[in-house]
C-alpha cells in the first residue's frame, strides 16, 4: 500500500479557507450583468452591495432611451413611471434598515397598458384614453408593489386591448428579432420589453392568444393561468367577461414562477377568483425540477388549428421543422411521447366561439366604475367620440365583434363538449400535458398587419382561451431557418399550473433556446 505524503502547511491553509468560505459567497462576488439578469441575479447583487435598486432602474431607463424610441425604435413602452427612481430609493433605504420588503424587492416590472397602476394613465393604446388616470391600482399592481416590485411603466398593446400590437396612440411595435415584423399581440409591448432587456419581468393579458403569441415571437416565456387564479379587477375587459386572464411573462421559467406566486389570489372584486380558491399551492417554485420531463407522458397535438393558418405554405413548414425538433428534445429529456393525439371535432367546435351580447358593455362599466374620473359613461358613448374613426383604423376586428344569444348559447355547449373531449383524451392516454405549436406561422410583417387585408391573428391557436379553465405555458423552442423565434405550448388540466411549470422548466433547462436579440446589445459601460 502506497504511503501518503503529509500535506504542506500551504495545502492545509487552502483547504481550511475553502471549507470556511461562506455559502453563497461565489454568488456575492460574481460580476453582475444586466443582459438577461434574473430575479436571483439582481437580489444576490443587492445583498452583496454590488447593486442598488436606483442603479438598476437607471440601467433599464438608459436602455429604453437608447433602443425604444431611438436606434431600432422598438416602440414597446407607452408610459414610464415618473416616480420609479424615487421608489427605488425608498427600497434601497429599507434594505439597509430592515432587509427586503418582499419576494420581488427591487425587481422592475412592466404592465400591459390594459390594467391600472396609480400615477400612470391607462391608455389601452388608444388616443381615446391618453389622458385617463385611474385613481387606484389594479389588484395585480397593488400586489406587485406590496411584494417590493417597481412598476417601471406601461407597455404597448392592441388598440383597446385586443388584436396585434398596433395602436392609434403609438403606431406599431417592432419585433427585436426582425424590425419589419410584428411582436404579436396583444401583450406585444410586454414581450418586446422583456426580449430587449428593458425590464426583469412583465405582466400580460390573454383573452385569445395575447400572451402566448408575443411570448413566442419574442423568445420569452409566458403563461395564461386557469381563469380564476389571477384577479382582473382594475383591468379593461375583466369581469363579467371570463375569457381574459392576466398572466406572468419572463425570460426564464424560474422568474415566471416567482412572479406567479405574487399575483395569484382571491379578490372579491373579481368574483371569478372564487373558482381559484383551494387551487393555489404554497409556492409554484417547488415545481422547478430540471428532471421534470423524465417519465412524463406528453401528448403531441399536430392538427392545425391556428386562425387563418395555411398548412401547405412554406412559412408554416418552417415552423413545423422547429416543432418536430422540439418533440425529439422532449423525448431526449426523458418524456414518453404519444404522437399524435387526436381530439374529436376539434376545429368544428372551435368554430363556434362567440361572445355574450352584454359582456363587453357590462365589463366596460365595471372597469370604469372603479374610478371617479371615467372618461366615458358607456362603451356606446366611447364609440361616439370624435377620435373614434382613428381607433377603428387600428382595431378593425375589435369593432366588428358581435354576437347574439343563440350563438353564445351554442358556444357554451361547444365549450363543455370540447373540455370533456380534451380531458378524456388526456385520461385515456394517461397524459400529464398536451403540447402543440405556440404559433403555427412566423411573425407577421407589420405592413401586412396594418394594411388591407389586415393580417392579424394568422397562425394563432386559441384552444386554451376557448376552454377558459385550462392553463398553458409557452416556452422558446428555437429559431426557424429565417432566424425568427418559434415555441411550444404545454397545456394541462384545470388548475394544474404546477405540472406545467415543472415540464416547461425541464424543457428550458435541457435546451436553453432563449437568445437575446442583436438589435439591443449591451450599451457602452453597461455591466
Amino acid at each position: 500500500m502506497m504511503k501518503m505524503k503529509p500535506m504542506s502547511l500551504l495545502a492545509w491553509t487552502f483547504l481550511a479557507l475553502l471549507f470556511a468560505w461562506p455559502v453563497g459567497s461565489w454568488a456575492q462576488t460574481k460580476p453582475f450583468h444586466l443582459q438577461e439578469a434574473t430575479i436571483q441575479d439582481i437580489q444576490d447583487a443587492y445583498k452583496s452591495g454590488r447593486l442598488t435598486s436606483h442603479q438598476l432602474v437607471q440601467l433599464y431607463l438608459d436602455r429604453i432611451a437608447a433602443y425604444d424610441k431611438q436606434g431600432p425604435s422598438i416602440n414597446a413602452i407607452i408610459t414610464l413611471n415618473p416616480n420609479a427612481l424615487e421608489e427605488a430609493d425608498r427600497l434601497d433605504a429599507t434594505l439597509k434598515s430592515s432587509g427586503f420588503v418582499g419576494p420581488l424587492h427591487g425587481i422592475p416590472v412592466v404592465l400591459k397598458d390594459q390594467m391600472d397602476a396609480k400615477g400612470m394613465p391607462t391608455t389601452l393604446g388608444s388616443v381615446l384614453f391618453k389622458n385617463y388616470y385611474p385613481d387606484k391600482d389594479s389588484f395585480v399592481a397593488e400586489k406587485l408593489r406590496k411584494a417590493g416590485a417597481i412598476v417601471m411603466g406601461k407597455t404597448t398593446l392592441g388598440e383597446l386591448g385586443g388584436g396585434d400590437t398596433f395602436g392609434s396612440l403609438f403606431g406599431a411595435t417592432r419585433n427585436p428579432f426582425a424590425l419589419d415584423r410584428t411582436v404579436g399581440g396583444s401583450s406585444g409591448g410586454s414581450g418586446a420589453s422583456l426580449s430587449a432587456n428593458f425590464t426583469t419581468v412583465a405582466v400580460g393579458e390573454e383573452g385569445f392568444a395575447s400572451i402566448r403569441r408575443p411570448s413566442t415571437w419574442n423568445s420569452v416565456v409566458g403563461m395564461r393561468p386557469t381563469a380564476g387564479l389571477v384577479s382582473r379587477s382594475g383591468m379593461f375587459d375583466g369581469w363579467p367577461e371570463i375569457n381574459g386572464s392576466l398572466g406572468p411573462m419572463a425570460r426564464t421559467v424560474t422568474d415566471l414562477a416567482k412572479l406567479l406566486d405574487v399575483i395569484v389570489g382571491y379578490d372579491s372584486e373579481d368574483p371569478l377568483t372564487a373558482e381559484g380558491v383551494g387551487h393555489v399551492p404554497g409556492s409554484y417554485q417547488k415545481f422547478l425540477d430540471k428532471d421534470g420531463l423524465k417519465g412524463a407522458r406528453i401528448g403531441i397535438l399536430r392538427e392545425s388549428m391556428g386562425i387563418g393558418s395555411e398548412p401547405n405554405s412554406e412559412d408554416f413548414a418552417k415552423v413545423t421543422v422547429v416543432f418536430d425538433k422540439a418533440v425529439q428534445e422532449l423525448k431526449a429529456a426523458g418524456a414518453s411521447v404519444v404522437d399524435p393525439i387526436v381530439i374529436p371535432r376539434l376545429k368544428e367546435l372551435l368554430a363556434k366561439r362567440a361572445v355574450s351580447v352584454t359582456e363587453m358593455d357590462d365589463a366596460f362599466k365595471v372597469f370604469f366604475g372603479r374610478s371617479a374620473n371615467s372618461p366615458f359613461e358607456s362603451r356606446e358613448q366611447m364609440m361616439q367620440a370624435p377620435d373614434f374613426a382613428e381607433v377603428v383604423r387600428y382595431a378593425q376586428e375589435r369593432m366588428r365583434v358581435s354576437s347574439d344569444d343563440a350563438k353564445h348559447y351554442q358556444y357554451l355547449i361547444a365549450r363543455d363538449q370540447l373540455m370533456i373531449s380534451v380531458l378524456k383524451v388526456m385520461a385515456d392516454n394517461k397524459l400529464d400535458a398536451i403540447v402543440y405549436k405556440s404559433m403555427e406561422h412566423q411573425p407577421t410583417l407589420i405592413h401586412d398587419g396594418m394594411n388591407p387585408p389586415y393580417v392579424n391573428t394568422k397562425g394563432a391557436p386559441h384552444l386554451n382561451t376557448f376552454l377558459v379553465f385550462v392553463p398553458v405555458v409557452a416556452v422558446p423552442a428555437g429559431f426557424t431557418s429565417d432566424n425568427l423565434p418559434a415555441g411550444i405550448t404545454f397545456m394541462g388540466r384545470p388548475y394544474d399550473e404546477g405540472t406545467l411549470i415543472k415540464l416547461a422548466y425541464a424543457y428550458e433547462q435541457a435546451t436553453h433556446h432563449r437568445v437575446p436579440p442583436k438589435t439591443a446589445p449591451p450599451l457602452p459601460g453597461e455591466p
